[in-house]
């Protein structure tokens, strides 16, 4: 009788603890749990801007999809494009230029660009210069020094050469230029005078108005910058992160509400995207007559 018992026992031991493996296995994987992909980002703040702006969508994208995102923070443009190319990152956010070097090193594939906040997939360059500035015209700049943000910048750099060039102002034509690392390091510049006039994105821009910045000239509508990913990113993950990024609906008060602590440029929702789209930085690259197509993005 007591061994009927302690077999009893033990098959109700051994039936609870398949019940409660069962149960553990149908639970939804934590966070720590998931397999992990990084996301690379171009330096487009100092990084401690980068990791408030930039986290929160990691969290989002680690809710909402199988997978565990990282966020991978390059020292520099070209260190964006080398993480991708060799599978440090298997998703990245890089401008219309880095984009452009990294499809002609190793076709590397955009599936998305955010939307800006009038519900369109661009944005644009500004030229600044202080609110005090004498300046009034692109043609005015010639023989005043100048500040660029990153050689491999879209709107910090290639964008604003072409501007000059399309105004018969040549590189050579400034008494002193200089590329610095960041947007908002050439919006501070500006404000503490050490160059005439320089280049930022449109959202940087704004941002610096109210500090005693104005804006010279606007560029005509630029592609917004990519999502790229690998060629071998594996499909799951591009089809989960695709969908999503593509449900977010900025009209949705609870979507705006998150996205409010989001990176300017990604809290209205993004639209799909193709390399069709950036044909136009292929071009400026490549044919800009002493621009920085000129060897910088061989």
């Amino acid at each position: 009788m007591i061994l009927i018992d302690q077999g009893f026992h033990a098959m109700k031991r051994i039936t609870l603890l398949v019940g409660l493996l069962l149960l553990i296995m149908q639970l939804p994987a934590t966070a720590a749990d998931k397999p992990v992909v990084r996301f690379g980002v171009i330096p487009r703040y100092n990084p401690l801007v980068m990791y408030k702006r930039y986290q929160p969508i990691m969290d989002y994208l680690t809710a909402e999809t199988p997978y565990r995102f990282e966020l991978k923070i390059s020292k520099d443009y070209p260190e964006a494009v080398r993480f991708l190319k060799q599978g440090v990152t298997q998703v990245s956010s890089l401008g219309d230029v880095t984009f452009a070097e990294a499809n002609l090193a190793y076709q590397a594939v955009p599936i998305l660009k955010p939307l800006n906040g009038d519900g369109t997939p661009f944005y644009r360059s500004a030229i600044i210069v202080r609110a005090d500035s004498p300046l009034n015209s692109i043609k005015e700049l010639r023989g005043r020094t100048m500040a660029f943000g990153s050689p491999h910048s879209t709107s910090g750099n290639l964008i604003p050469r072409y501007m000059l060039w399309d105004n018969g102002v040549h590189i050579q034509d400034l008494k002193r230029w200089e590329n610095l690392q960041h947007h908002d390091a050439v919006a501070k510049s500006i404000l503490k005078g050490q160059f005439d006039a320089g280049a930022v994105k449109d959202v940087v821009a704004q941002k610096y108005k109210s500090h005693g910045l104005r804006i010279l000239a606007w560029s005509a509508p630029i592609p917004a910058v990519p999502l790229v990913v690998r060629t071998d990113t594996p499909p799951d993950v591009v089809k989960t992160l695709t969908v999503a990024l593509m449900k977010l609906d900025r009209a949705n008060p609870a979507h705006q509400k998150m996205m409010q602590t989001w990176d300017d440029e990604f809290r209205h929702g993004f639209a799909p995207a193709t390399k069709n789209d950036y044909q136009g930085i292929f071009r400026m690259i490549k044919n800009i007559p002493l621009g920085c197509g000129i060897g910088c993005h061989k």
